[in-house]
């Protein structure tokens, strides 16, 4: 697809104007250098916008924003329960999990399961995390997002990756998280005022420019069986969403894990200026993500129509984007690298908040802030560093890099979940208990792929996590050693206010009304 000049000249006055934005919010007071709260938690003086905003904005990046629209073209609707599914989960995050987190004002996850179990469990997970995040996670963002701008412009996908990092390192590298955070209101609203002008011109355009209430009829009445949120056996993409096990199976396990314990994700929440200020960004982050299909999942089942035969369904969401007017092209894909960048800076600030916070600090004590808080920044270029050279090795060989990460995580997801439940909400859980259901997650989620291959992948997720909870809670009960339970000085209260349970009900009944309307 080819770019014009003006088309250019919006995107580079977007990453100019993000970048002089970035620096202005992250300023520090004059005679105030930013000390370890400041940099890794925004000073705990988020508010509710810029905490929803930037929950968003960190989750949606290439992979969502291609691959989704790529498995609208291919599977449909269905692929929306992964949103969908999130918004309640946000829910259950914001009501049951962040008032403990809170409460023990950590930094980090692994912070807290020192504070509830032992160093040894701490140390293990943030040396995992940091594995992860920067040879999986980090690395798949940079390819995918490269390959997306390479698919739209031709732009060599080195070049594209290295632009990537430099870009998020422009904008929050000096400023850390509060960077982040703040100028992710931009990224948000620019991902989804041109998301939404793509899906509208896709169904204008089927509409025969009757507008797009129009083309959402023509759509569904051409294609019925893209409309299915619930699939059938008989469906050839069964193995990926397997019918009811998607409303009560293994997809709760990977969201609770990805929204309530994941590093990456629930930092800006440890940043807000108070639980209910949480509490309330993370409602606005669930009211978006029931808006996300209609920006990544709707254009994916328009191009069925626009643009049939297709070499790869990942084609459909940059073949839209060339419908769009000049300008409106720039800006649509100014909003599609917004994603991309924020999730960059997201991932590396959570790199060198575990690093910092976990493992530096420990054993290089008595430092000064700003020292901590410079080695935080010399870890987010490390982490940008090794994932640039590692990606290409890592991903290349992959058709579908997205599945690289599925397959990975999948394989420790629910002994994570397993491991952080107990510990929120069983006293009598050990150390032993919990190292042995994080341990044995992977074992089983090997073991259950070498000899169950046709198992579908989010089934054995939920079989692995309900195994590990067995593991955990007989170990424990085994374990002659005492729990440790280090409660603060009150109990954590789950008292939510009025707006909050509104905002709640009104979440879970649309997303019921949609499953109802399309089951």
């Amino acid at each position: 697809m080819q770019l014009t000049a003006f088309d250019m000249t919006v995107f580079f006055a977007y990453v100019i104007g993000l970048i002089g934005l970035a620096l202005w919010v992250s300023r520090e007071k004059a005679g105030h250098d930013k000390d370890t709260n400041d940099y890794f938690l925004a000073g705990k003086s988020l508010p509710w916008w810029a905490i929803g905003a930037s929950l968003i904005a960190a989750n949606i990046s290439a992979e969502q924003i291609i691959g989704m629209s790529g498995s609208g073209y291919q599977i449909g609707l269905a692929i929306a329960s992964y949103e969908w599914m999130a918004a309640v989960t946000l829910i259950i995050v914001a009501k049951f999990f962040l008032p403990i987190f809170l409460k023990r004002r950590i930094y980090t996850m692994p912070q807290f399961l020192e504070q509830r179990f032992d160093h040894r469990v701490r140390t293990l997970m943030a040396i995992f995390w940091l594995g992860v995040y920067v040879f999986v996670n980090l690395t798949a963002i940079l390819w995918l997002g490269a390959l997306a701008i390479y698919t739209i412009t031709g732009v060599n996908m080195v070049a594209a990756m290295v632009f990537l990092a430099l870009f998020s390192v422009a904008y929050s590298l000096y400023g850390g998280l509060k960077a982040v955070a703040l100028t992710d209101i931009i990224q948000v609203v620019l991902l989804v005022a041109g998301g939404l002008f793509l899906t509208y011109t896709a169904l204008n355009m089927i509409g025969d420019g009757q507008g797009a209430l129009t083309g959402f009829g023509v759509l569904t009445e051409q294609l019925p069986s893209k409309f299915d949120m619930i699939l059938s056996e008989e469906s050839p993409h069964y193995a990926d969403l397997p019918g009811l096990s998607v409303l009560l199976g293994g997809l709760w396990v990977m969201n609770l894990s990805y929204w309530g314990f994941n590093q990456y994700i629930i930092q800006r929440t440890l940043g807000a200026r108070s639980l209910r200020e949480g509490q309330k960004g993370i409602v606005f982050a669930a009211f978006l993500k029931i808006l996300m299909p209609v920006i990544v999942v709707l254009p994916g089942v328009a191009a069925v129509l626009l643009a049939p035969g297709l070499d790869r369904p990942d084609q459909a969401y940059p073949q839209l984007m060339t419908l769009m007017p000049e300008g409106l092209k720039g800006l649509v894909f100014a909003a599609l690298v917004a994603a991309i960048v924020s999730s960059v800076a997201s991932m590396s600030n959570s790199i060198a908040t575990i690093f910092t916070m976990d493992i530096y600090q420990h054993r290089v004590k008595d430092r000064s802030q700003h020292h901590y808080v410079k080695v935080g920044r010399i870890v987010s270029l490390v982490g940008l560093s090794l994932a640039l050279i590692t990606a290409k090795p890592l991903l290349g060989q992959f058709d579908q890099a997205f599945q690289y990460i599925q397959e990975f995580t999948g394989f420790f997801t629910p002994g994570i979940v397993v491991l952080f439940l107990l510990g929120m909400f069983w006293q009598r859980a050990t150390a032993i208990g919990a190292l042995v259901a994080a341990l044995g997650s992977a074992l089983l989620s090997l073991a259950f792929k070498l000899l169950w291959p046709e198992l579908p992948f989010m089934d054995r997720v939920g079989l692995v996590f309900v195994l590990c909870l067995i593991l955990g809670v007989v170990m424990s009960l085994l374990d002659s050693s005492e729990s440790k339970v280090s409660e603060p000085s009150a109990p954590v209260s789950f008292h939510t206010h009025f707006g909050f349970n509104l905002s709640s009900l009104a979440v879970c009944l649309i997303v019921g009304v949609f499953y109802l309307a399309w089951w």
